[in-house]
């Protein structure tokens, strides 16, 4: 069993929505391991619910593609395939660039200034080899793009690009750790902000294309690697 523990829900939101948001951030950080059951006994006492909004917010899980219900276990966590992967980040990248347009239309200097403010916060954490520096950069990395992204004020596309961004955060991570391109990704980054001051449209697009898609092919490189290791 996870030694995961919850506390009381008082928000003003549907418990049942509480619980889902709670139970999802779990599973997606791995604090819910792949393969654990959740047993709605003991996890309607951790949340201190009743177990009708536990089942409801199980069964949006489900449809999520985060837990299944498995004959004679119940329901189980599921565990994250390469498929899975390389469609979330289909998904993120394809919305991602439809926001590029309103990005380089409605940038202000202040926009500018934050993002430049952003990655001198990341410039040491490149090359540092302090224990500790490659988990703090993943998510100023994550910062940066959501910083970038809501820029184009596009509020719609915006709710649903976040929406996968928890799944990004965690897969982003192991993407990061490998040298080669944490330090070229990090000139992207750069570079992006440069062609967003210059309202170049064209470059930005070609090269944000680039650095998304490197982002999602390490990612998926790094995720087999790790499912072979546990085959070993």
């Amino acid at each position: 069993m996870a030694s995961i523990s919850f506390q009381p829900m008082l928000e003003s939101r549907p418990i049942r929505e509480i619980a889902y948001e709670v139970l999802k951030h779990a599973i997606i950080s791995g604090e819910i391991p792949a393969g654990e059951r959740i047993v709605e006994t003991d996890y309607a006492e951790r949340l201190h619910i009743s177990r009708t909004p536990l089942r409801e917010a199980l069964r949006k899980l489900e449809r999520d593609g985060l837990v299944e219900y498995v004959l004679r276990r119940g329901v189980v966590v599921r565990a994250f395939t390469i498929e899975d992967v390389e469609e979330i980040y289909t998904i993120r990248n394809s919305l991602e660039m439809l926001t590029l347009p309103a990005i380089i239309e409605k940038a202000t200097e202040d926009d500018i200034a934050g993002l430049k403010e952003k990655l001198r916060e990341m410039d040491d954490l490149v090359t540092s080899d302090e224990p500790g520096a490659i988990e703090a950069l993943s998510p100023l990395a994550r910062a940066f793009h959501a910083q970038l992204t809501a820029i184009c004020g596009q509020n719609r596309i915006l709710r649903v690009i976040e929406s996968q961004d928890e799944f990004i955060t965690r897969f982003s991570a192991m993407a990061i750790r490998q040298e080669n391109r944490r330090s070229s990704a990090h000139q992207e980054h750069h570079q992006l902000v440069e062609y967003v001051e210059k309202r170049d449209l064209e470059a930005f697009r070609s090269l944000m294309e680039k650095h998304i898609e490197r982002s999602k092919e390490k990612c998926l490189a790094a995720l087999k690697e790790q499912m072979a290791q546990r085959r070993i």
